[in-house]
Order: structure tokens, then C-alpha cells, then sequence
């Protein structure tokens, strides 16, 4: 299928690994031109000329979004490399699940939802403006779960996540009519080497094997049960993000979009 994203510009946040990586690379193989945003300016720039080496349209936008600061950062690299931006997708954030109700101070939920909200919300300020007038706009944002599903633990990710969700809907109706629309994706777990770490570690302590592949099954059946039996995997991620940042996907907008082999 062709997704007419040829023309279109994308700006993805946290897109220096994991996820949003590997959402640049499909973007940028559908033809968009594509905004790499992230913290470390190593990594990004890798990022930036592999795609390039692969015949991509690729930048770079360094800053920190957990800061006004660093969002006018990215704002002002994004105007000075090129064209305005067509595509948001708000993918950057973090989550620890290491802490509960009695450990997860109020300094943590701060944190977490100053990074995993208000950043996003740092970049629709910035960028939505400029789709409203140009009648054309897609913006994304990525979020969890255990958003549509809230757990006992790490109740400050949770509640962030919930939010993520909740503000897409919101500036859907916000931006009813106008030719630009607002969705989420509440993901599931994702093989990325973090959640591969966290899996090998798991696999030692409960005898579950020694590779990734002899583990996962056992690890989703003990920790995350569903219907598949197993996570996804980014590039998973990335073309569902791929078809809602598409001129085909028009009709979609206010919506939650479950992206968790069936939880």
C-alpha cells in the first residue's frame, strides 16, 4: 500500500533509539522527510546519516523537551533545516517500574509526568499551530497500556500514561474540522534492548533459559499475559504509526489504538 507520505515532513521525539527509531526508519522508507529528535547528539546524528545512507531525507534536533528551553531548541532547529512539520509523533518518555504507592514520591510524579506529558504537550504548542493553518496534520502520541488498564504498581507511569491518552482525544476535538487529527497508540511491551536486558535477568533468576527467544514466552506468561504470547516488535509499532501519520488514515482521529497482542 502506498501511503502518500511522500512530501510530508515528520518530526519524532525520542527518536535517537528504541521505538522511535525504528519509527524514523520506516517513515523516512515511506518517503516522508523525517526529523530525528533526541538528547544525545552522538547517537542522533548516527541515526541521521544511516538514514541518509539508505537514501532517506533526514535532520537532527537536539534538546531536552522536559524543558521550555529545550523544546525552543528543537523548534528552532526543525525551522532552520527545512520545511514545517506535517507529522508529530510525540514518542518520547521513560517509565520505572520500580516504584509503588509507598516509594514513588511527589517529586517522581513530577518527574515522570513532566517528561512523559508536558513535553508533549512542549511540542503541540509548537508545532500544531502551524498545521491548523496549513489545514493538513497528524499527531501521534505514544503511550501504554497500563493507561487503559492500570496495574497496582508504578502508579505515577500509570497515571502519566492515562494522560498521554487522554490529551490525544482532547486535542482531537480541539482540532475538529480543521483537517488535522489527534490519535494514541497504547502499547504493549516491545522488545528494545532495555526490555531484552530486563528479560535476561529475569531468565537467571527463574532458570528460564538463556537466550531472548527461550525466555520471552515465559517472561509474557508470568508478567504480561496475551493472546499472541509474546511482545511486539518495534517495527510493529512503527507501521501502525506509519498508516495514522498517512493522508489513508483521515477518517481515524480521537482514538486509543490497543497495540498489545491482546492483553
Amino acid at each position: 500500500m502506498d501511503l502518500r507520505l511522500g512530501g510530508r515532513r515528520a518530526l519524532v521525539t525520542g527518536a535517537s533509539s528504541g521505538l522511535g527509531e525504528e519509527i524514523v526508519r520506516v517513515l523516512a522508507a515511506e518517503g516522508a522527510s523525517v526529523v530525528v529528535h533526541g538528547r544525545d547528539e552522538a547517537r542522533t546524528a548516527a541515526v541521521v546519516d544511516s538514514l541518509r545512507a539508505a537514501g532517506g531525507d533526514a535532520t537532527g534536533a537536539i534538546g531536552d523537551l522536559a524543558t521550555d528551553a529545550g523544546a525552543d531548541a528543537v523548534r528552532d532547529a526543525v525551522d532552520d533545516s527545512g520545511a514545517p512539520v506535517d507529522v508529530l509523533v510525540n514518542n518520547a518518555g521513560f517509565y520505572d517500574i520500580t516504584l509503588g504507592w509507598d516509594t514513588a514520591s511527589p517529586d517522581a510524579w513530577a518527574e515522570i509526568y513532566n517528561v512523559n506529558v508536558i513535553s508533549g504537550v512542549r511540542m503541540i504548542r509548537r508545532f500544531v499551530p502551524g498545521m491548523r493553518e496549513r489545514g493538513w496534520g497528524r499527531v501521534i502520541q505514544i503511550s501504554s497500556l497500563v493507561g487503559r488498564s492500570p496495574v497496582a504498581g508504578y502508579p505515577h507511569y500509570v497515571a502519566a500514561s492515562a494522560a498521554r491518552s487522554a490529551l490525544a482525544r482532547s486535542l482531537a476535538r480541539e482540532l475538529r474540522h480543521t483537517g488535522v487529527t489527534s490519535n494514541a497508540i497504547a502499547a504493549g511491551g516491545f522488545v528494545t534492548p532495555p526490555v531484552e536486558e530486563m528479560m535476561l535477568a529475569a531468565g537467571r533468576r527463574h532458570g528460564w533459559g538463556e537466550t531472548v527467544e527461550e525466555i520471552e514466552p515465559k517472561a509474557v506468561a508470568a508478567f504480561g499475559p496475551n493472546d499472541v504470547g509474546r511482545l511486539g516488535r518495534p517495527r510493529e509499532c512503527a507501521d501502525l504509526v506509519a498508516f495514522l501519520a498517512s493522508p489513508r488514515a483521515g477518517y481515524l482521529t480521537g482514538a486509543v489504538l490497543p497495540l498489545d497482542g491482546g492483553s
